[in-house]
């Protein structure tokens, strides 16, 4: 039987990676196809291919046997294919029917038919199980509302293969029960589903087939009524890992800097003891949604949680990024660009900034950011260049800049490699290494296991929102924690 979609040897690299390095995946019509692997692997990156949102640099897609070239995701869209991503694509402040019809609501002339739109998208809605008003805007619908919200969209659009990614990271059991029952209605309809997750238990429950993914290439095809748990994990970590060579530095000692008793945040992170040494790396492990950036941001006062933790024995205020940083406390963000930098104002103002504040003197900035700029070996044209200019390295050289030049006591690192090449990470983590010398605490968060293995002292593994398991990196194979960071157990 000609499988209803065919993805062959696609190829995508990007500045210092290779995302996709020759990958395969075939979709029959009629079936939960899960695609499988930790994070890296090159999923995301398929996935947006064949939405349209990228272009392989080499590679076919075949849709129902023929040639499918998208110039973009519009033409996704129109040739049958919608991707549902974890962070919904809908519109919040727009009603269910106008997201259902956005852009292709029926009118006459120019005059959009509101109860036509109105009743075409309750039919929708009733098709996936929904008992949602269309007229409802989007934002006062529950979660579960808004992903089948997501699925009636891609039927209004005709879609043949609908891509589902962690639909269940924000869903209860009983919601995720209606979003498997769509679904197992939409494969016996004909169309295909490709369904990413992380949690075997769902994988194994409405899936037929998983394609595994490892390093950007699809190592193995498995039938998921005859293949095990352990099966598809050892799929995944690879019997062989090229594991970057571990820091030979001595292991911290003495009383904690950070101790983070409880942190909870309601239905999604109830994390406790976990402590932090002056000088000390410890490695945040787990996939995504496990809740390290939750974590993080809350220890930083970046996001409301309840968190209970002490700073040098005494008590840590939370009431707020700027009370954090007067306590000693930095982060460097995940998303550099949009929460750890001023883009338009120049290398040395975002290395000052958290020092001298908005209205420092030119010279004073220059003069304190010179030799922290020039010790983190950041390539720049001159102090005065616009920081959005600079490679992504730099960038988050300078971020890091920012919290020396005022001086930390902790420093929260969130992914703080992702998107850099080889030679800007071992800078990167040079440099973090010697901030631990020098007594700093660091809580590192990263879905690069062998970068943990390699830099932390110590390993905690986060699992859906708790923390399940501590590791010693130089006693522990990295298989060992991997397989705890897939599946959440430990034995």
């Amino acid at each position: 039987m000609t499988p209803l979609l065919e993805m062959k040897g696609v190829v995508k690299r990007f500045p210092g990676t290779v995302a996709c390095a020759g990958a395969d995946l075939s979709v029959h019509a009629g079936e939960v196809h899960c695609l499988l692997g930790e994070n890296g692997a090159g999923k995301s990156t398929l996935m947006k291919i064949l939405a349209g949102s990228y272009r392989p640099d080499e590679g076919e897609i075949l849709l129902d046997g023929r040639p499918l070239r998208l110039a973009g995701p519009h033409e996704g869209i129109t040739a049958g294919i919608s991707v549902i991503y974890q962070e919904l694509d809908l519109a919040p402040d727009l009603t269910v029917a106008q997201n259902l019809f956005l852009g292709r609501a029926p009118a006459s002339g120019p005059f959009v038919r509101r109860r036509r739109r109105s009743a075409l998208a309750a039919e929708f809605i009733e098709r996936v199980g929904g008992s949602f008003s269309p007229d409802a805007r989007v934002r006062d619908l529950p979660i579960a509302a808004q992903q089948l919200t997501a699925i009636a969209k891609a039927l209004t659009c005709d879609a043949k293969v609908i891509v589902m990614d962690e639909p269940s990271a924000t869903l209860g059991a009983e919601e995720l029960k209606v979003v498997f029952s769509v679904i197992r209605d939409l494969v016996a309809e004909g169309r295909a589903v490709i369904y990413i997750s992380h949690r075997l238990d769902e994988v194994s429950e409405i899936g037929d087939r998983a394609t595994v993914m490892r390093d950007g290439r699809s190592v193995a095809v498995f039938d998921l009524a005859t293949t095990g748990h352990d099966e598809l994990v050892a799929a995944m970590i690879g019997q062989a890992r090229d594991l970057v060579r571990r820091a030979d530095r001595p292991v911290p000692g003495g009383d904690p800097l950070l101790t983070i008793d409880r942190v909870r945040i309601g239905g999604l992170l109830d994390v406790a003891g976990i402590d932090v040494r002056p000088g000390e790396i410890v490695g945040l492990a787990g996939l995504g949604g496990a809740g390290r950036t939750t974590l993080l941001s809350a220890l930083f006062g970046a996001v409301r949680g309840e968190v209970s933790a002490r700073l040098g024995g005494r008590p840590l205020p939370v009431a707020g990024p700027r009370t954090a940083v007067r306590q000693g406390l930095a982060l460097v963000p995940e998303n550099r660009k949009e929460e750890g930098l001023l883009l338009g104002l120049s290398v040395a103002r975002n290395a000052a900034i958290s020092a001298l504040g908005w209205t420092m003197p030119r010279s004073r900035g220059r003069r304190m950011t010179a030799p922290i700029l020039g010790d983190l070996g950041v390539k720049h044209a001159s102090p005065e260049q616009p920081v959005g200019q600079l490679s992504g390295g730099n960038q988050q050289k300078v971020v890091l800049a920012k919290w020396i030049t005022r001086g930390v006591r902790v420093l929260l690192l969130d992914e703080p490699t992702r998107g850099l090449d080889i030679g800007a990470k071992a800078d990167l983590y040079r440099q973090v290494r010697r901030l631990a010398d020098d007594g700093v605490a660091v809580l590192l968060a990263s879905s690069e296991l062998s970068e943990l293995t390699a830099h932390a002292d110590t390993i905690w593994v986060l699992h859906e929102g708790r923390n399940v398991a501590r590791f010693d990196p130089r006693t522990t194979p990295e298989a060992d924690i991997a397989q705890t960071v897939i599946t959440g157990s430990h034995t």
